[in-house]
């Protein structure tokens, strides 16, 4: 990127174009002007929250302020130019079967479909996209030739994992066309599991957005589909994962009561199902209760018992490198904001190691990593090429 060119080098040039002074876009926010005048200055960093509280007050996408998608990352990880294969099998699902296409066979593009779920959740995501568009476009043509409920499901798993890898790389658009993609499968499968577990990653977009209602009556909506559903592991799995969602949601909007509910909520339901990991690869169970706990901490700015809370987590050797890699970034900003510099780049290491590419294009740890620069007056090797890393 420019060498002048930052977050809050986008934050100013959007609040001009809006006409606001710094003091009157901080009226708008509930941040103060000093934190927002250090932030636009490139001598505090911009949290995930203020982005989006900023985004909000200018009714703007939240990438328009983190530059997202890093496409010169991108182009170097050769992953940019796996994006158009995706976009053009997300406009097959209407066209009916295609007459030169010869697919695999069904039990072979079920596996290949859980397969690619399994390669996001390693954080094989190069690997994953390369095969995606190929997996779509067979079992479309499949499922409109021979209509089963085994297949729309799989065709909607599909449409999640171009959901998951696109919302990684920074193309929110495509990433709402995928889960547009899910309904209609999810629909023709008449899954409300499923359903509710596309509600659930539409809540997460609003999250990202700061718009904190539309993401609760989202949750809401998920849950209702799950009364639909017979009581099983699998249905109180997802219900708990909506509850962990909405824990998240609440606690950006600084609802700590709401966040308390459905935190306990979420803890009642993972005593019932136990490590429920298999349940559409949500990875609900105790272990996720904690780590959304750490999450609503740093949302809370609670950072001090952020750290403490996540101490006490021990993650199962089962768990998916993208779910503990997530967990030190957050951890990461939590020890970054309380001074524990050394720490937060030790965590931001390992998450590297674990999930390179999720790692690099994580909003988060690339704010976290300039701020551990800002704070520094003289930045370690290690620092120096996490920053040069991410473009900075």
């Amino acid at each position: 990127m420019p060498k002048d060119e930052h977050t809050g080098t986008r934050i100013a040039d959007q609040r001009k174009l809006a006409g606001l002074t710094q003091r009157g876009l901080a009226g708008r926010i509930p941040y103060s002007y000093s934190l927002l005048h250090q932030v636009e200055a490139g001598h505090k960093n911009a949290s995930p929250d203020l982005v989006s509280s900023v985004a909000r007050a200018l009714r703007i996408d939240v990438t328009a302020l983190t530059g997202q998608p890093y496409v010169t990352e991108l182009q170097q990880d050769r992953l940019a130019e796996l994006i158009r294969p995706i976009r053009e099998s997300l406009d097959l699902y209407d066209l009916g079967a295609d007459p030169d296409l010869r697919p695999r066979s069904v039990p072979e593009l079920i596996t290949a479909a859980d397969d690619l779920c399994r390669q996001v959740r390693a954080t094989q995501l190069n690997k994953a996209a390369t095969a995606l568009p190929a997996v779509i476009a067979e079992l479309t043509t499949v499922a409109h030739r021979n209509p089963t409920r085994e297949l729309w499901r799989s065709l909607a798993s599909t449409y999640r994992t171009a959901h998951d890898i696109t919302v990684k790389l920074g193309y929110f658009d495509l990433s709402s066309i995928a889960l547009a993609r899910m309904d209609w499968a999810a629909q023709r499968a008449s899954d409300p599991l499923l359903a509710a577990v596309r509600q659930y990653m539409r809540a997460l977009v609003y999250f990202r957005e700061g718009e904190h209602t539309i993401g609760l009556r989202l949750i809401a909506a998920g849950q209702s589909l799950i009364g639909d559903a017979d009581e099983t592991v699998e249905s109180l799995a997802v219900s708990g994962q909506l509850h962990l969602g909405a824990t998240v949601i609440a606690a950006r909007a600084q609802d700590k009561t709401t966040v308390m509910t459905h935190l306990a909520e979420a803890r009642r339901l993972a005593g019932h199902t136990g490590e429920a990991g298999h349940v559409h690869w949500l990875s609900f169970g105790p272990t996720n209760v904690q780590l959304h706990e750490v999450s609503a901490d740093v949302e809370l700015r609670h950072y001090g018992k952020a750290v403490t809370d996540a101490a006490a987590v021990t993650m199962p050797n089962s768990w998916p490198l993208s779910r503990r890699a997530h967990f030190y970034v957050d951890r990461a900003r939590a020890e970054m904001e309380i001074g524990r510099t050394e720490s937060a780049l030790e965590d931001l290491v390992t998450a590297r190691k674990m999930a390179p590419q999720q790692t690099r294009y994580h909003p988060g740890a690339r704010e976290t990593i300039k701020g551990l620069v800002h704070k520094r007056r003289t930045t370690p090797d290690t620092l120096d090429s996490m920053a040069a890393w991410i473009g900075l």
